[in-house]
């Protein structure tokens, strides 16, 4: 019977591909029971001190350094024959085997851009094999599609100028369906256009696909948007609320915050009553890495303070790793987790911060990064795990419109489908 037989790793290949930002990625191939399964691995630019290590090769005669064909090397010669014959369905094993072979904590030895090329193409394959949709195969009860935060103002590290925000996100969680919430995103996102033109803005783009003008101040970067909002017809507040993508670790030196465009040095509480300020001055409803990584005790007064009335959001400071999340649960410093695949570097790993996540009812957010390919894995993930939240970039650039695409396609797929509607901090 064809239920009894799994998909055996027959062949495992790997190979140096472009990411959205023209810098090297790892792509793996693998072949179980004569189907076959790619994956392709992102790359962040803002990236947290205890991420999951990216292997690099260093070599400067090559992509300047950032070439990764020992990475490469490392999936083909490395996890490769261990991994022939194995059931490829079995993802808790494939990724204990991975994390074993490697012998590190951080994914050092060999790479988590190897690990987790090989942990997502073995579901890939497998949902292949069992002729099942990857969402489904990973969670046959799935039926929640994610409220998108989509990017449209770039700043930080994902710009050349702009905001000291690194990313202002639409949030628009009046829609009833996904198709409606691209819709409305869309609709602000050339509104926005049309308004820094007319202001004789810059409409180039950063690194996410949001727009990165120059800008006099961070206030001036959310009432800009917020003026889109009206203009494309929609509530400020009822359709349509901020997200904050801050990335504090940033602009933090010598136990200060400095933000560059409003020339502000500020203390951990000074950043606390300035954001404060923002979520009663403006419709922001989450904020993302609003402290340091390493200002535990910040994190935990922020929350207190704030986390009654936003989400408040761990990237940097939880790198989806298990160990930091229960630190963090430990310490009241969240109440949602971003999660990103390759932080962590398998699979198994990322469902298990998750899973530890809705245990602790913690809000979770499936995540992009700044280096993108056109791999929709995130999109099937966010659906399976039924979270409620995507973050995967702007209305524009193939890399993050494939995400959304994807999406578009399973709300049709799933004939019971619903855009979530039990986010806490939505009024």
């Amino acid at each position: 019977m064809r239920e009894k037989l799994k998909p055996i790793i027959e062949k495992v290949h790997a190979r140096e591909i472009l990411d959205s930002r023209g810098f090297p990625t790892v792509e793996v191939e693998i072949t179980a029971s004569g189907h076959k399964g790619i994956s392709a691995v992102p790359s962040g630019a803002s990236t947290g001190e205890f991420e999951a290590l990216e292997l690099r090769d260093g070599d400067t005669k090559r992509f300047h350094g950032k070439g990764v064909l020992k990475a490469v090397s490392n999936v083909i010669n490395n996890f490769g024959p261990a991994l022939i014959g194995k059931d490829a369905s079995n993802q808790k094993e494939i990724d204990d085997l991975l994390i074993n072979i490697d012998g590190t904590s951080n994914k050092s030895t060999f790479g988590a851009n190897a690990s987790l090329g090989i942990s997502m193409a073995c579901s890939v394959v497998s949902a292949a094999f069992y002729n099942k949709p990857i969402y489904n195969y990973l969670n046959p009860k799935s039926n929640i599609m994610p409220i998108p935060m989509i990017n449209v103002l770039n700043g930080g590290m994902h710009a050349d100028n702009g905001s000291d925000l690194q990313e202002i996100m639409l949030f628009p969680h009046g829609a009833k369906k996904f198709k409606h919430a691209l819709q409305m995103g869309s609709e602000v996102f050339h509104c926005l256009k049309k308004e820094l033109k007319d202001q004789g803005m810059s409409t180039t783009i950063g690194d996410e696909g949001g727009f990165a003008p120059t800008l006099h101040s961070n206030d001036h970067a959310i009432e800009l948007l917020l003026n889109s909002i009206e203009k494309a017809g929609f509530n400020v507040g009822r359709d349509i609320s901020l997200a904050l993508d801050v990335a504090a670790s940033s602009f933090y030196k010598d136990n200060k915050y400095h933000l560059k465009v409003d020339g502000s040095i500020l203390d951990t509480d000074g950043m606390i009553r300035f954001y404060e300020q923002l979520i009663t001055k403006y419709p922001i409803v989450s904020i993302e890495d609003g402290l340091d990584e390493n200002d535990w005790e910040g994190w935990s007064i922020m929350n207190e303070v704030l986390g009654s009335k936003i989400q408040i959001v761990g990237d940097d400071l939880t790198v989806t790793n298990p160990h930091k999340l229960q630190k963090a649960i430990e310490q009241s410093s969240i109440n949602s987790i971003l999660i990103k695949l390759n932080q962590i570097g398998t699979v198994s790993e990322t469902i298990e911060a998750i899973q530890l996540a809705k245990s602790n009812d913690m809000n979770y957010i499936i995540s992009h990064r700044s280096g993108e390919t056109e791999d929709t894995f995130i999109s099937d993930l966010s659906v399976a795990m039924g979270g409620g939240q995507i973050k995967t970039g702007s209305v524009c650039r193939t890399d993050r419109t494939a995400k959304y695409n994807r999406l578009l396609r399973i709300e049709e797929e799933i004939e019971n489908s619903r855009l979530c509607n039990s986010l806490s901090f939505i009024k």
